[in-house]
């Protein structure tokens, strides 16, 4: 093992005291949320075509519908942090998954377009709401147990997302409408809820020091929390390029069958799950700056291999290279936002998780305009310079914080 010294060498004395048997159930009850989080979120998107045709919408309007999700997700990152630092993590974790699993159900039964639009901005800010309240609750358990695991609960999310995609196409495609697929997989998700969360610990502050109760402001004058936050956007820009682009890189420029192109897109998820289950032990063996360093440098490398080749093998393995790359860029992020000193866990991880959520929605728009001026491989050429950005600035942010 290196002699570095640990993140979590310097443990408050709440999270020392706690018993085993607590902390293990905290765990399994946050894994159990994270994976919940990533299958709802799937059994959303499967349906975004089913959205389309049920209520007739041109492009426009499915573009509002889906914008409310993410307007709905940005106001409740910046308006909810200080309410899950004061009442904890269980009540936020309940509180925001059920309203997005109420929402779900309601999605495809409302009878008019604008209700759709405010259930979708409601869906959007429970799952924010889940979203900031379970990443400081894991951020509360990795330092409870002294070891990271921040990686391995984010693949949780990814796991979950598989198996809502995989399950909700099972179902739809066995004749279930999709009406009742989404009320179940709400049922599903209150279930796990009402089973995880009095596992979760509400009581243990992530930090403590006399300004645990700083009021929300705050975080905008942090110069630690705007580092990361912009770290995360550039990190979600490249993300958000390959979920929308990957796939139609691969039929325009690569030439890929249907099935091949599809396939591209599963090799950069594969890449992700795979990579966030490995990234503690390499996290815990090297430090967060060394992870973000060699993966965005494997990202940026296999960008680059992918459109310098155009060809269908060496796109697939430059697009599971970006996945393998880009899978810690989030975790490392939010476990680090957690730990701000002065900040609440809530409020630090709201405000980077906010700049990150600027990320995904500008990153395909970035990449379509440049695309529409020059042409595809160009534009997809900002990816691998979002990853060279990372792998340079990352380490330097992580070190001067010392977070």
């Amino acid at each position: 093992m290196s002699d570095r010294p640990s993140e979590f060498s310097a443990l408050p004395a709440a999270h020392r005291n706690l018993p085993g048997a607590s902390l293990r159930r905290a765990r399994l009850a946050t894994m159990a949320l994270f994976f919940m989080a990533g299958m709802m979120y799937a059994s959303w998107g499967v349906h975004v075509p089913t959205v389309r045709d049920r209520f007739h919408l041109n492009p426009a309007m499915l573009s509002v519908a889906l914008l409310a999700v993410a307007g709905g997700s940005i106001a409740a990152m910046a308006t909810n942090a200080s309410w899950i630092a004061r009442v904890g993590t269980r009540r936020a974790c309940l509180a925001g998954g059920l309203t997005m699993a109420v929402c779900a159900a309601l999605i495809l039964v409302v009878p008019a377009y604008w209700m759709l639009v405010v259930v979708l901005a409601f869906f959007g800010a429970g799952m924010a709401t889940l979203d900031v309240a379970m990443n400081a609750e894991a951020s509360a358990v990795e330092e409870a147990i002294g070891r990271p695991i921040m990686s391995s609960l984010h693949g949780m999310f990814s796991l979950g997302g598989m198996a809502g995609a995989a399950v909700g196409g099972a179902l739809l495609s066995r004749g279930m409408p999709p009406a009742v697929h989404l009320t179940l997989a709400g049922a599903l998700a209150a279930v796990v809820l009402f089973i995880a969360c009095p596992a979760v610990l509400p009581h243990v502050p992530h930090h403590e020091h006399p300004n645990a109760d700083t009021p929300k402001a705050n975080r905008w004058r942090s110069p630690a929390l705007w580092a990361l936050g912009v770290m995360a956007l550039v990190a979600l820009i490249a993300e958000g390029a390959m979920y929308d682009w990957a796939t139609v890189y691969m039929r325009d420029v690569v030439l890929a069958t249907p099935a091949l192109a599809s396939a591209a897109y599963a090799a950069f998820s594969g890449g992700m799950a795979v990579a966030r289950f490995a990234g503690d032990a390499v996290r815990a063996r090297f430090g967060a700056p060394q992870l973000v360093m060699a993966s965005a440098s494997l990202a940026c490398a296999g960008m680059v291999g992918a459109l310098l080749l155009p060809y269908p093998l060496a796109a697939m393995t430059g697009f599971t290279l970006m996945g393998l790359g880009l899978a810690n860029m989030m975790p490392v992020l939010f476990a680090a936002a957690a730990r701000v000193e002065g900040i609440h866990a809530a409020e630090g991880l709201a405000h980077v998780a906010g700049l990150a959520y600027f990320g995904l929605l500008l990153g395909p728009v970035i990449i379509g305009g440049v695309a529409q001026v020059t042409n595809l491989p160009i534009g997809l050429s900002v990816v691998a310079v979002c990853a060279a950005l990372i792998a340079f600035a990352g380490p330097k942010v992580l070190r001067r914080f010392k977070i």
